[in-house]
């Protein structure tokens, strides 16, 4: 990236004296027509010295490149903002938009998975039907039932009419078990918990220690005759014996009411509940719609859990507040990706974390350009593989974006730049107030000025991403937490001014020249070795090329009496088929000495969240410690090397110091 842009900058810097030879060429012709009037020729000096003097060339070199993108991206912001300005105005919340997109096309389908489909006016009544049960089981507004449910057509819905009532509603993520489980309910307060058939050994196991919270076990249509939890209401059942006319509530919600809850991975610890009011659920599906231009004729595909953010908001939402159809898949398969897109004339298509490497890495086979997908909106995909990835399967437009669950700091890529997670105008740097600042790329430790204040990156400089908050404007609010000590952490303050506070999106990212956004790590994630700072995401996309787009992890391991940590490799290889030797060349090919892991672990299987990211927290606490790991673990040999077996015998004279590093 960097090497491309200096590139054309010094191909520009030879277009320079062409273009200001013609700037003087048009001044001089400007003072004759006026015919040598001092004001005038006067103002040509100035203008003539303006262009011709400091960095003012670059500028221009800038915005000609740049402001077809900057133009359009600006356009989109404002319509976001305006539109979404006039819903707070008008006490809009998902509810009342949720009405007025279902009596647009009643009779169309809004959800669809497999062989099932509810319209809008079957999901409005099935809605109904939930506000009136548990209005009459006696539910508060303000109160918290949480949602332990697998993919289903049913899923947004039975949210939606607690919503009716005022009740917050809590998406558990269905991976979750045991203790996690139990502190994902606890910590927002929930008050009941309504599972699906599919997840009742989960609940069996935790039954007993929440004696206090009333179940709720609902059976899909095509499931009715599943067995129930012993002690708990059967909600399929009753819900058939309710209303389907709406519910009329004395007090409406308004646009910064709780919504929902929607938890955090839990990749470094226990899950913690994100704060996702009606406004911010409305500005999520909202930014995407006018960024990737869809319209209500729009057909979605959306394989992703709708526990989490990219499935739930940003994908259903476009059900939920643009109108579209969206196509569901209980579990992701990317063997049927695009047979799934192609069947159900899906226009638009989503991905997240590493879903674009599984695509690529399923055989060429016919389903691959058989669909009429125009836009693919996501994150994750990678800079190694998206050139293959767009042409493989007749892309036309990539829509990466940056963006976090509880954040304000949201980027996008509107003009499919390759690697890019989004932009910001150089020349309209302050209609969206986020900042790179410097920070310790080890420890995430921000560095600051002789006045206390956060140091700014430059084009090229990493650094680490903050948003300006302002509870005023609701693109830039900052929800936080159920946890409001949680919430602090994520705020820095006296950022550029004494006063202001930034959200903290804990990511380092790197701003090229014409304001292009490249991710470059997570804080923390980054490690040091050999004097010189690894970045686990540029090693991991390295490897994942060399060994057939197998799940790579990379993070660093501390090892005696060195400085630093050495680089270690968690390769996801179930068929045990991984080449070390080749990957030892093209490691040596690819990547500096520093950079290259010393240790490679091959896992059984792939450590992925539910959102396909990797994990890394227990591989990093495991290290390479051969007395604890049963997983083959292998040593670069430093005068070959080559990876060999990690024995009992080199771990100890590794430890003990007697191989030298």
């Amino acid at each position: 990236m960097t090497e491309k842009t200096g590139v054309r900058f010094e191909e520009a810097e030879k277009k320079k004296g062409v273009i200001l030879t013609s700037i003087a060429v048009s001044c001089a012709a400007l003072g004759w027509l006026t015919r040598g009037s001092p004001t005038v020729m006067g103002a040509v000096a100035l203008l003539g010295t303006y262009f011709l003097t400091g960095d003012r060339y670059q500028w221009i070199y800038i915005w000609k490149q740049t402001h077809y993108r900057d133009f359009l991206g600006l356009r989109v912001l404002l319509y976001t903002i305006f539109r979404i300005w006039m819903w707070e105005r008008q006490g809009k919340t998902v509810v009342t938009r949720w009405a007025d997109v279902a009596r647009m096309s009643p009779n169309k389908k809004a959800f669809v998975m497999d062989n099932r489909a509810l319209t809008f006016r079957e999901g409005d009544e099935f809605s109904n039907r939930m506000s009136w049960y548990f209005k009459r089981a006696g539910y508060k507004p303000g109160e918290v039932i949480a949602l332990l449910m697998e993919t289903q057509p049913e899923y947004v819905f039975l949210w939606l009419g607690l919503a009716k009532i005022r009740v917050t509603t809590a998406l558990i993520n269905t991976n979750l078990k045991g203790s996690q489980l139990i502190h994902c309910l606890r910590i927002a307060g929930c008050k009941a918990v309504i599972f699906g058939d599919e997840m009742s050994e989960s609940v069996k196991e935790i039954q007993s220690e929440i004696p206090d919270i009333p179940l709720f076990q609902y059976n899909s249509p095509d499931r009715e005759n599943a067995p129930f939890v012993q002690g708990v209401t059967h909600l399929s059942t009753e819900l058939k014996e309710m209303s389907t006319e709406p519910v009329i509530e004395k007090e409406k919600a308004k646009p910064r009411d709780t919504l929902l809850y929607i938890y955090t991975s839990g990749t470094t610890g226990f899950p913690k509940a994100a704060i996702i009011t009606n406004i911010r659920y409305l500005l999520i599906p909202l930014g995407v719609q006018s960024s990737a231009q869809l319209t209500p004729s729009d057909v979605i595909y959306d394989p992703l859990p709708l526990h989490h953010t990219a499935g739930g908001v940003l994908g259903a939402g476009l059900s939920i507040v643009s109108g579209c159809t969206v196509v569901l898949r209980k579990k992701f398969s990317a063997s049927n990706y695009w047979s799934d897109a192609a069947k159900y004339g899906c226009t638009a298509t989503q991905y997240i974390g590493e879903i674009c490497r599984y695509l690529l890495a399923v055989p060429p086979g016919p389903n691959d350009r058989a669909h009429k997908v125009n836009v693919i909106f996501g994150n994750g995909l990678r800079p190694q593989i998206w050139e293959e990835f767009v042409k493989r399967f007749g892309i036309k437009r990539v829509m990466e974006f940056y963006g976090a669950t509880e954040g304000n700091s949201n980027l996008v890529n509107l003009d499919s730049k390759v690697g890019a997670i989004g932009f910001l105008s150089r020349i309209f740097s302050t209609i969206y107030p986020l900042t790179l600042v410097k920070c310790d790329e080890i420890t995430g430790e921000i560095l600051r000025d002789s006045n206390g204040r956060c140091i700014t990156c430059g084009p090229h400089e990493p650094g680490l991403l903050l948003g300006k908050i302002d509870a005023k404007k609701a693109i830039l609010t900052f929800a936080g937490y159920a946890d409001k000590t949680a919430s602090e952490k994520k705020m820095v303050r006296n950022v550029r001014s004494e006063g202001d506070c930034y959200f903290n999106t804990g990511d380092v990212l790197v701003m090229d020249h014409y304001g292009y956004f490249y991710f470059k790590d997570r804080t923390g994630d980054t490690f040091r070795w050999r004097g010189e700072n690894v970045s686990t995401a540029e090693v991991e996309g390295v490897i994942s090329s060399l060994v057939g787009l197998k799940d790579a992890v990379v993070y660093g391991v501390k090892v005696p009496n060195t400085e630093g940590k050495a680089g270690m490799a968690a390769i996801a290889d179930p068929e045990r088929t991984l080449d070390l030797a080749a990957l030892a060349k093209g490691l040596r090919s690819s990547l500096p000495v520093f950079a290259r892991p010393l240790f490679v672990r091959i896992l059984p299987e792939s450590p992925l969240t539910a959102t396909f990211k990797l994990k890394k927290k227990e591989l990093m606490e495991q290290g390479f410690d051969v007395e604890i790991i049963s997983d083959p673990i292998y040593f670069m040999d430093q005068k070959t090397g080559e990876y060999v077996p990690l024995t009992q015998k080199l771990f100890d004279d590794i430890m003990q110091g007697l191989v030298r590093l």
